[in-house]
């Protein structure tokens, strides 16, 4: 990644992930925080919610497409109350959930799966029109290894679990920068 992020970058993203959720729920207009020069830079994140340690919703960019701080605040709104796996997160659960944040290093497309290194890298993959990811966390948390991490990343992606060992399927890894209110 180009550049590396202080402690107080980490907490003004927290902040606004926090209180972008909250004005949703209160109906309220509290000010973001304001946002440093590192988080006027245009990069990939995603948004984590969870609630008593289980997901509760997830959603991100792959890249940069708006300023990181204005994302955070997007993607914080768009995890708590339209990821469609999950019903939006209620004013009563507000004091349950927890927030964490993935700031994403530009995609690098690999030709060789052992490049996937667990703890380090998530992964990005594509074949025709169906793509899915998972963040560097994802195989730590669930105690995979290389294979079943790949696997799992093709099952979200809607195909088969061996789809990565197809010449078709690209596959790219990242590295993120995680933190959050835990």
């Amino acid at each position: 990644m180009s550049f590396t992020m202080t402690e107080d970058d980490k907490r003004i993203l927290v902040t606004t992930a926090r209180r972008s959720i909250e004005n949703k729920l209160k109906r309220e207009t509290e000010p973001m925080p304001p946002p440093t020069v590192i988080l006027r830079e245009k990069c990939g994140a995603f948004v984590t919610v969870r609630k008593q340690g289980k997901l509760r919703g997830c959603i991100g960019h792959m890249t940069g497409v708006q300023p990181l701080h204005a994302a955070v605040e997007e993607l914080a709104r768009s995890s708590a109350f339209h990821d469609p796996r999950f019903p939006p997160v209620s004013a009563e659960e507000l004091d349950e959930i927890d927030i964490e944040i993935t700031v994403l290093t530009p995609l690098e497309e690999i030709s060789d799966p052992a490049a996937i290194e667990i703890g380090k890298h998530g992964i990005y993959l594509k074949r025709g029109g169906s793509s899915g990811v998972l963040l560097p966390q994802v195989a730590v948390e669930q105690g995979w290894d290389r294979n079943t991490f790949l696997e799992h990343t093709c099952r979200k992606a809607g195909l088969p679990g061996d789809c990565w060992k197809n010449k078709e399927t690209k596959l790219h890894i990242f590295e993120g920068i995680i933190f959050g209110e835990k």
